[in-house]
């Protein structure tokens, strides 16, 4: 019987959506019969349990997604789940993903870096966004000069840099991956086409399809980009690729989520319920990834 940790919680603003992840996964790979101890992540250096065979991450945010817990578990041999150090704060980072994404030729947003009293030179509607927050936490649409300011000082709250994107109006979706496997797109129909963290979260606000209902050549080309946004940022495992497809077929690339949600409702498990894998059967197919040679 095989020892996994799943470490949850952490010390991030996602902190409540990562601990019903990680109980979620808890449960299914108890239901699988590996011997599971959950782990509430309260610090940088929580206490690893002993004999372990691997670690489940199901931290989002902070010290989840940004390399953090990644480098403490190599530093301790510990194999774990999904992307090393280095990809995970590439993909939180989203300058970082940015800047690899114009290097492998990845369709993203045109896109500026603003600090505190920087003018803006994109022209609006454009989206704001602190770099390094999941969750939509402290983006916002801005439509309209007013606007503007509040956007800003939102965003300026979690970093001293913010991300301005041109917005793209289109299509939302999400491509989810596992291991080789490309999966079913999600189309994401939120309120008034935006995905904020309140459309994310307040149950039956956003309507979700899968698989999403676009023509075959819009599949094919949404899934080749999400592909190819996983091999830039070097990812492995698992994670989940943000696209927004305007209404002429050009896809274009917003973020790479390296450790997405994982309840049994949340979108990359309800992606591969449409190929006929169980909730329980993705946990098992992702830890043994991890435990593999």
């Amino acid at each position: 019987m095989k020892h996994i940790a799943v470490l949850m919680g952490g010390i991030s603003a996602e902190r409540e959506i990562s601990l019903s992840s990680g109980r979620a996964i808890a449960d299914a790979l108890a239901s699988k019969g590996y011997r599971v101890t959950p782990v509430d992540v309260q610090r940088e250096d929580f206490p690893i349990p002993t004999a372990l065979d691997a670690a489940f991450i199901a931290l989002h945010g902070t010290y989840g997604e940004d390399g953090g817990v990644q480098q403490y578990l190599a530093a301790n041999g510990i194999r774990f789940t999904g992307s090393d150090a280095a990809s995970s704060r590439a993909a939180f980072d989203k300058i970082a993903s940015k800047r690899c994404f114009e290097q492998y030729g990845v369709n993203t947003a045109r896109y500026e870096v603003l600090r505190r009293g920087q003018p803006r030179t994109l022209p609006l509607p454009v989206v704001v966004k602190p770099p390094r927050q999941g969750s939509s936490i402290g983006l916002a649409k801005v439509m309209e000069e007013g606007a503007w300011a509040t956007a800003m000082e939102n965003a300026l709250v979690h970093d001293e840099e913010v991300l301005v994107e041109a917005f793209i109006p289109g299509r939302e979706l999400t491509v989810g991956i596992v291991g080789d496997e490309v999966l079913p797109i999600v189309e994401i129909r939120a309120p008034d086409g935006y995905y904020d963290y309140r459309a994310k979260y307040t149950k039956g606000a956003t309507e979700y399809l899968c698989p999403a209902p676009i023509d075959e050549t819009s599949t094919r080309l949404v899934q080749a980009i999400a592909w190819k946004t996983f091999e830039a940022l070097k990812a492995s495992g698992l994670g989940r690729v943000d696209v927004r497809l305007t209404d002429d077929g050009e896809p274009f690339v917003l973020e790479l989520n390296s450790i997405p949600g994982f309840t049994e409702t949340s979108l990359l498990p309800k992606a591969a319920k449409a190929v006929g894998i169980s909730f329980a059967d993705l946990c098992d197919k992702i830890i043994r990834q991890a435990l593999a040679p």
